[in-house]
């Protein structure tokens, strides 16, 4: 694992030397690349250094015992000692977790696909409140977030909305929240109080890069409409609504939410490359003999993974068993506390995997 590391940080002060000098930015592309990467290894790096230090400082610990010092003195380079040993065996740890293969999409942008499930009404309504969520969220992280498409009820409901979060690590925070969410509450619309249960679906997709799709125009058939929906000045007065349809998969996407046809185009596009992304990893995933598959990240729309009780006030992820009971401030965004212990939890499926492969 050291000489890993090593080799690590040595590339690490190559990207560090190659970006300094007056001539990186002739190749714009290139130098973009270069500082991802070492974006990408900065942490680790940091986190080595800290572990080197630690080892580096119990070592000269280790040869004052060998002098002669007073009981005083004695104890207090014991008691260094033992404060820097167990400071490796933590940054051993970090380390270890840290090398494990990364999601090679977890930097990229996000797009979120959030679709009314059972429930009528009650359902839209709930999809509302993820879609809040979502936003809120994203403020909370400095997330830049654009809808590329919005299908809303009149009551402020979500039939089908496609939103896109950009910002570093985006998709890294938010793939968790692929499956289905459940609700459980009484809607206003209950005259006798009884909870009801309900449920939307929620997609989560790595933005692809062009370089990533290829897409053979010929195999897209592109009809325009006029936009409908719950209101909007454009609708229904100009046929700006685009759908593509890509021939060899079946794939559909739509999009009405801007009034120009070209910004439709475009953001239909996006959000099919990132399908068809999506298809294409699934479908290498699938084929690849002993392909992991962590239960925490696998991103299965069917997987019913989170319901929200509102006459409890909790919120609870099925998948790790935990329970929050403030579900208020859940619901605005502060979604923190699970996200985290679902990265951990997919972290240490991971390394039990690689324990026993070793």
């Amino acid at each position: 694992m050291l000489g890993k590391l090593q080799g690590i940080k040595d590339r690490y002060e190559e990207l560090t030397r190659l970006l300094s000098q007056p001539d990186a930015m002739q190749d714009a592309a290139l130098w973009r690349d270069m500082g991802r990467e070492r974006a990408g290894l900065e942490e680790l790096v940091t986190a080595y250094d800290a572990y080197n230090g630690a080892v580096c400082a119990a070592q000269d610990c280790k040869a004052m015992l060998n002098e002669h010092l007073d009981a005083e003195m004695r104890e207090l380079v014991h008691a260094e000692l033992n404060e820097l040993s167990q400071k490796a065996e933590q940054l051993t740890e970090q380390l270890k977790v840290m090398l494990l293969p990364k999601d090679p999409n977890d930097e990229k942008n996000v797009i979120i696909e959030i679709r009314a499930g059972t429930g009528g009404d009650e359902a839209a309504l709930f999809g509302g409140n993820l879609l809040r969520m979502y936003q809120r969220y994203a403020e909370r992280h400095g997330y830049k977030a654009e809808f590329l498409n919005d299908n809303m009820t009149e009551m402020g409901g979500v039939k089908e909305v496609t939103l896109s979060l950009s910002g570093r690590g985006a998709y890294s925070r938010m793939k968790y929240e692929s499956g289905v969410h459940r609700v459980q509450r009484v809607p206003e619309t209950e005259s006798q109080g009884r909870i009801h249960t309900s449920a939307a679906t929620v997609a989560v997709l790595p933005e692809a890069e062009d370089v990533e799709v290829d897409i053979d125009p010929k195999e897209l058939q592109i009809d325009t409409y006029r936009a409908g929906g719950a209101g909007g000045q454009h609708v229904n007065k100009t046929e700006s609504a685009i759908r593509i349809t890509h021939l060899p998969t079946g794939l559909v996407v739509q999009c009405q939410d801007e009034r120009s046809q070209f910004k439709n185009r475009d953001k239909a596009m996006r959000v099919l490359k990132s399908r068809l992304l999506e298809l294409y990893q699934s479908e290498k995933n699938a084929k690849e003999a002993g392909a992991r598959k962590s239960m925490v990240g696998s991103g299965d729309r069917s997987e019913r993974i989170r319901t929200y009780n509102f006459p409890q006030g909790r919120v609870t992820d099925h998948r790790i068993n935990l329970t929050l009971y403030r579900l208020e401030s859940f619901l605005d965004g502060d979604m923190d506390e699970v996200i985290d212990a679902l990265n951990i939890a997919e972290r240490a499926a991971q390394l039990s995997g690689e324990d026993a492969q070793a």
